[in-house]
């Protein structure tokens, strides 16, 4: 059977134009298009309708042929309006020459976009517009003259590789209804005048920076955003506050159809006024919902939207209400029927892998009767098909070009919430829209990766005519020397890699929580790094410091020794223990005190030892005495004792108050009569930036594990003041980095993660 496409003025047949077709190609050349674009324009509908009804208005408003830059216009206006009401009107400024440049009509496309309601005010369209402005030669030439000066010194040092887009960009934006083609015109003659006919020098391509140099200024860069954006955002703003600058770009409640690509109906602004009086007009200060796409009953447990839950709520978030996609599956059922009446929904029955690919064959039974459909819809919800023998689909192509989205699928897994109840189940593609159209959402958040899924957002709404909200993309926020993808982590689970999901050496949410770091760090860091549109990688120790920032004040401090050495006071100045108070935060002492107990026995890093210092050693060794931190005492070495294999087993000290003599040049910390702990330390995962890249691991991210990314030391001691700590509590240990309680934790036997180092790691780019 012949492949056919119908379009409402003629018939392509198996690649061979009838009459209807050749009479649309002509008069498509005749406007400038290429033989070969006007094809492809005959194939897009649609496109072709708006084209042909320009260009015959056109021709009937001229009376004569239309010229190539009126073509070019008609074009722009056919493939960029969306409010088909307005065709005529703007033909009639393009065929009359009152829009003759591509700024005026893109001006022209907003302006009706933003302005869907009869009448047209004609004065004010006119103004938006440039309608009888004229641009003078002389004025395109002063302009790109003044362009010129600014950057002068530069053009003649860097000559024809300076960016001459640069210039012509900034003499547009001083004459917006210049016409650009005279603009770049006379740039190339100004700069041909100024630096004369190009040379071989000027043939050489521009220089590359040395990679090091540039990933030198990437990193300075990343890091100065986050540093500095506080600054700029003001130190006081909360998350979200620092976020509105980004809202400020969304569509005002009831102006949905001034958003990019909105469908306006005849329907649109009567549902838009019902919208606004069941949410009275509320948007940045309204209320959020949390819902789940619980769609496919494989897949949904319970626990994970636990999970989530106590996540948005450990983020300091609580939603105005929590909803799932199965509320409202009999709603949803209801309009599945309704688009079938329509016949804008068909049951298909290829199968799962005939869909797959990039160019799957049409379904044969995309025009099978309505009750039909209907009829073997019911079917479905039944029982009476197997799983993938039927589906029900939605007549629309996508951005993608994916044709035909599945909208209902057989599955006989009972469902979480609703248990066996169906057996068909609606997919994302059908149920986003219209869960935001029932909950009357005025902006639905999302990912980048959907906005394929935006133009059947707005065609489902439409094609059941009701409230169409709007989605809003932006893009991930990744961090390099780590894997986001749920797929991935579950092959490091299941590699033994990681221990689960909340492996502090992940970067979800569980994982973080576990590690330490506080939720005020992680919302301070979004807001700081801010939305975008364009996908963000950022460094990982640019979140550390802002979970720096947020544990130096709040993390009261401790002592602790990892690698201890025990150390013997021989003049200890009292017959028993001494009670030491030491302030939880030294620089407020207001904030309180613990008391730690002082004995003749001390135990201290074995690091901060040695017989032999090298030059510039400033801790304990021969001749050299250490202040032990908040004791008020200085101690100096008198005795090494070794074992008989000449390791150094403990010191001999003697003490003495620290204000009586010379100032030592250190002081350590100490931990006495400890708690014996776990501490796990952690780093990297990966030992690559890009774990995923194939040229930076060509073995796959599994082969770049960091074999030292966890060290466990089993028997740390830590000062007794953290004793009754409970799982997420955090400290400070002086010296070492700050550390949180890890749920492993028993009744006297506590476990501690390092959450980061005190300081940035510079050996860490």
């Amino acid at each position: 059977m012949p492949t056919c496409r119908f379009g409402p003025k003629f018939l392509l047949v198996s690649g061979v134009l009838t009459m209807a077709a050749l009479d649309s190609l002509a008069l498509f050349t005749g406007l400038g298009l290429s033989e070969h674009k006007a094809r492809e324009t005959l194939k897009n509908a649609t496109l072709s309708t708006q084209l042909r009804d320009a260009a015959t208005q056109a021709q009937q408003t001229l009376g004569s042929t239309i010229d190539k830059a009126t073509g070019t216009l008609l074009y722009g206006l056919a493939s960029r309006l969306r409010d088909t009401r307005r065709l005529s009107f703007l033909v009639s400024y393009i065929a009359s020459k009152k829009i003759h440049t591509e700024p005026q009509l893109s001006a022209a496309l907003e302006y009706v976009r933003s302005h869907p309601l009869d009448p047209i005010d004609t004065m004010d369209f006119e103004k938006e517009c440039g309608v009888g402005v004229m641009v003078t030669p002389e004025q395109i030439e002063e302009a790109v003259e003044a362009t010129i000066n600014k950057h002068r010194a530069q053009i003649l040092v860097e000559r024809y590789r300076f960016n001459m887009g640069l210039l012509m960009g900034e003499a547009r934006a001083a004459l917006k209804w210049a016409d650009g083609k005279m603009i770049k015109h006379e740039v190339d003659m100004q700069v041909l005048h100024l630096l004369g006919p190009k040379m071989e020098a000027d043939l050489e391509k521009k220089p590359k920076v040395a990679k090091a140099r540039v990933e030198e200024t990437e990193q300075r860069t990343a890091k100065d955003v986050v540093e500095n954006a506080v600054e700029a955002a003001g130190q006081t703003l909360s998350l979200m506050e620092q976020l509105r600058g980004e809202a400020l770009k969304f569509h005002k409640p009831g102006e949905n159809y001034k958003t990019p690509g909105y469908v306006i109906t005849p329907h649109t602004m009567d549902l838009l006024r019902q919208h606004l009086e069941i949410t009275g007009g509320q948007a940045n200060n309204g209320i959020c919902f949390l819902r789940f796409d619980d769609t496919n009953p494989e897949k949904e447990e319970e626990k994970f939207f636990t999970a989530i839950c106590d996540m948005v709520a450990w983020l300091g978030y609580t939603p105005y209400k929590v909803t799932y996609a199965s509320d409202y599956f009999d709603q949803l059922y209801a309009w599945a029927v309704e688009l079938i009446h329509r016949g804008q929904a068909y049951v298909c029955h290829q199968r799962g892998e005939e869909l797959k690919g990039h160019n799957p064959l049409p379904s044969p039974w995309r025009d099978r009767p309505l009750e039909e459909s209907l009829l073997l819809f019911e079917a479905m919800r039944k029982g009476k098909f197997s799983e993938g023998e039927a589906t029900l689909r939605m007549k629309l192509v996508m951005e993608d070009g994916k044709m035909d989205p599945v909208a209902y699928r057989v599955k006989y897994t009972p469902h979480h919430r609703t248990g066996d109840k169906w057996c068909i189940y609606p997919t994302y593609d059908y149920t986003h829209c219209l869960c935001d159209s029932i909950e009357h959402i005025t902006h639905s958040l999302c990912t980048k990766e959907f906005q394929a899924r935006r133009s059947s957002y707005f065609w489902l709404c439409n094609a059941l005519d009701v409230y169409c909200p709007v989605q809003w993309e932006y893009g991930r926020l990744n961090l390099h020397y780590a894997v986001v993808s749920k797929r991935k982590i579950l092959q490091l689970v299941a590699a033994g890699a990681v221990r689960d999901w909340d492996d502090p050496r992940l970067f979800t949410l569980t994982a973080l929580q576990r590690r330490g770091f506080p939720p005020e760090a992680i919302n301070n860091f979004c807001a700081r790094v801010g939305v975008t549109v364009a996908q963000t990688t950022m460094e990982p120790h640019l979140l550390e410091a802002c979970v720096r920032d947020v544990l130096n004040d709040t993390a009261p401090r401790a002592m602790a020794v990892l690698e201890s050495l025990r150390v013997v006071i021989t003049n200890f100045p009292a017959a028993k223990p001494l009670d030491i108070q030491v302030p939880n935060f030294p620089a407020d002492e207001t904030k309180g005190f613990h008391q730690v107990p002082f004995a003749p026995i001390v135990f201290i890093e074995r690091t901060d030892f040695k017989e032999e210092p090298e030059p510039g050693y400033k801790r304990l060794a021969w001749g050299q005495p250490v202040g032990l931190r908040h004791t008020g005492y200085v101690i100096e070495l008198q005795n090494v004792i070794k074992d008989p294999s000449g390791c150094v087993e403990s010191l001999e000290v003697t003490c003495r108050q620290a204000d009586a003599g010379e100032k030592p040049k250190a002081f350590i910390h100490w931990v006495s009569q400890p708690l014996i702990c776990e501490i796990r330390l952690y780093d990297r995962l990966f030992q690559h930036k890009n774990p995923e890249d194939p040229a930076e691991v060509p073995g796959g991210f599994l082969s770049d594990l960091n074999p030292a990314s966890l060290q466990v030391v089993e028997a740390a001691l830590v000062d007794c003041s953290v004793a009754l700590a409970k799982p997420f509590d955090k400290f400070q240990f002086e010296r070492l980095g700050y550390f949180s309680v890890d749920p492993d934790s028993r009744k006297g036997q506590l476990v501690f993660n390092r959450t980061v180092t005190l300081k940035e790691d510079p050996g860490k780019v």
